[in-house]
């Protein structure tokens, strides 16, 4: 009988095995070595809230596990930036922070290279949008970032921290 982790890898391999061009010249079993009990705790809560996490060769060397859900994950949306925004918003208060929520299962959200990257392997946030880590001189100002694909173009957008839309999660990443 199969446990929650070892399903978990099962569905981490099919993915693997549908999107070779995502990691050309990486095999399976090399990510299965790299896959530790805390990072599998990380990859599921990725999978359970709709991220449908891959794995992801990056331009610099780095192999990464990213979201790769077409649209930004369902189960992540509706939430400001980050914890100070939360506690500055007095009214409709979201149910939490992207930054927060990211940090307590071990992942982070995506830098704008690394979106824009996932981008170069196919198209995502069509309808939705992502929250992605901001320049501290951006926050500092009560700004965050996000991005989305129009027009067959990637935006880069700021908005005030402490916003939130049900059409903006945040995409993430775990290192391998």
């Amino acid at each position: 009988m199969m446990n929650d982790f070892d399903m978990l890898q099962d569905s981490l391999q099919k993915r693997f095995g549908a999107h070779i061009h995502r990691h050309p010249t990486v095999e399976w079993n090399e990510i299965q070595t790299k896959l530790s009990a805390a990072t599998l705790r990380s990859l599921d809560w990725m999978e359970q809230s709709g991220g449908e996490p891959d794995v992801v060769s990056m331009p610099d060397g780095r192999l990464l596990v990213i979201d790769c859900a077409p649209e930004s994950p369902t189960g992540r949306r509706s939430l400001c930036y980050d914890d100070p925004a939360l506690e500055k918003r007095k009214k409709n208060k979201p149910a939490g922070s992207a930054v927060a929520t990211a940090t307590a299962h071990g992942v982070s959200l995506l830098t704008e290279d690394d979106y824009r990257h996932l981008q170069t392997l196919g198209e995502f946030d069509l309808k939705t949008s992502s929250w992605i880590e901001t320049p501290e001189t951006i926050r500092a100002q009560g700004g965050a970032l996000f991005c989305d694909r129009r027009y067959d173009h990637i935006f880069v957008y700021h908005n005030r921290a402490d916003s939130y839309y049900a059409n903006r999660g945040f995409r993430t990443y775990v290192v391998l």
